[in-house]
């Protein structure tokens, strides 16, 4: 299997070796060794929970930075819709794709254009007949790495369509190419503002296994601060927005499952949350559901962890700018009211790839769960972690299948200390063994 390319790291020289990264990473890919964290990169899956919670900033995101792009390149910048609510008294969109032209680059395509033009698409693919319902977005690539990882028979829920940022990069090249004839597609680097490291690492690791139509993705922070200085507001900007109320939705959570205009929806944010209700649909649960959006954040999209703004402060600011803006500025030919082109679904299906098997032969595998239950019951179900494991279960696992003692438990040692102290004839009788008369 192909390695994946993460974007959410570790700062050993930073890291403490505490345990709050531990206890809330939703996958249990992070354990506490040598007195410094360790990320598990098989199970990861860059939701920045952990860069969230670390008291010592020794957990970061990796992104590319504007600096590193060949100035000779035609420039493209994508702005997520979230990037609009970090702005302060912000009352027109227009001030920042100008800001964003005023640092460097030499065109903008907003985001938000594609996720009007999915939106459509998606309520077309909602009409269709033999759709797995519920249908989960594919918008969000925590979610989507999520259930490729664990939840193998979600895989054929997803929507099969491009997420916006996929189809933005499309469509901005596409564009440029017609503006610019002279341009060759290798002349151009598009640039998508990114308000978390998913993003940056579902770049890296191309669309389902082929290349991504954006280039670079930078995070939003480091882009809001250069725009700071050079935002003027005294200066009214030329009116270039192509985006309305429907693609400006998307960044905060319940926006895309609103515009589908079905009453029959669910939409949830934070990981922990978004793992509760995988886990409701795959039982069956939600029998009435027709849609499902999930985002891993807090908030949806203006909860990411490279955003610079509070993210209830940011879905307030967005309301407000939502209010002058036409429902939809990229609605659809009228007389094509049905279907959608092939270039936007995925390239292949979502396959499940599962990842820390006990064992290739079955047989062999069971036996060691066997084990592992039986240690798991043995230990005291405190979930402290001072074993460098998230849970006694994630120890007992650990134990069989990784080489660690179960004498790593303080509690069992304790328990086992305790024993012998009341019985040192105990440990005499064990040392001596054969040696006994």
């Amino acid at each position: 299997m192909k390695q994946y390319k993460h974007s959410v790291s570790l700062d050993i020289e930073k890291c403490k070796g505490c345990t709050n990264c531990l206890k809330r990473c939703p996958t249990e890919a992070i354990r506490i060794r040598d007195g410094h964290a360790v990320i598990n990169s098989d199970v990861c899956i860059d939701c920045g929970e952990c860069i969230r919670r670390c008291p010592y900033q020794a957990k970061k995101a990796t992104f590319d930075h504007f600096e590193d792009i060949d100035a000779k390149k035609y420039r493209i910048a994508l702005p997520a819709p979230s990037f609009y609510g970090q702005f302060v008294d912000l009352d027109d969109v227009d001030y920042v794709l100008q800001g964003l032209l005023d640092i460097g680059f030499n065109d903008v395509f907003e985001v938000a254009r594609a996720a009007e033009i999915v939106t459509e698409y998606t309520r077309r693919y909602m009409r269709e007949e033999n759709v797995s319902y519920p249908v989960i977005n594919s918008a969000c690539p925590v979610v989507v790495r999520l259930i490729t990882l664990r939840f193998p028979y979600l895989c054929d829920h997803v929507i099969p369509m491009m997420p916006p940022i996929e189809l933005a990069g499309k469509m901005a090249r596409e564009e440029a190419l017609q503006k610019h004839p002279e341009l060759k597609p290798e002349d151009i680097a598009i640039v998508f503002i990114s308000p978390c490291p998913a993003k940056a690492s579902y770049v890296k690791n191309g669309f389902l296994g082929e290349k991504s139509h954006v280039d670079y993705v930078v995070s939003m922070s480091d882009i809001y601060f250069k725009l700071i200085g050079v935002m003027k507001k005294n200066v009214i900007p030329k009116a270039v927005s192509q985006s309305g109320m429907i693609g400006m939705s998307w960044a905060s959570t319940g926006g895309e499952a609103s515009a589908l205009f079905n009453d029959k929806y669910l939409a949830a944010d934070g990981i922990e949350n978004v793992i509760r209700v995988l886990d409701e649909i795959e039982t069956g649960h939600f029998p009435m559901l027709q849609f499902v959006e999930l985002n891993a954040c807090p908030g949806g999209c203006v909860g990411g962890v490279a955003t610079v703004e509070n993210p209830y402060i940011a879905r307030v600011r967005l309301q407000a700018l939502r209010r002058y803006l036409p429902v939809s500025q990229n609605r659809l030919e009228k007389d094509d009211n049905e279907g959608y082109p092939e270039e936007i679904l995925f390239p292949k299906d979502l396959e499940y790839r599962p990842v820390g098997k006990f064992d290739e032969d079955l047989s062999t595998a069971m036996q060691k769960m066997s084990e592992i239950e039986t240690l798991a019951a043995s230990l005291p179900a405190l979930d402290c972690g001072s074993c460098g494991a998230p849970t006694c279960r994630a120890f007992a696992e650990d134990v069989v299948l990784g080489g660690r003692s179960v004498d790593e438990c303080i509690v069992y040692m304790r328990e086992r200390i305790s024993e012998l102290g009341k019985n040192p004839e105990q440990e005499t009788d064990q040392s001596s063994g054969e040696d006994q008369p």
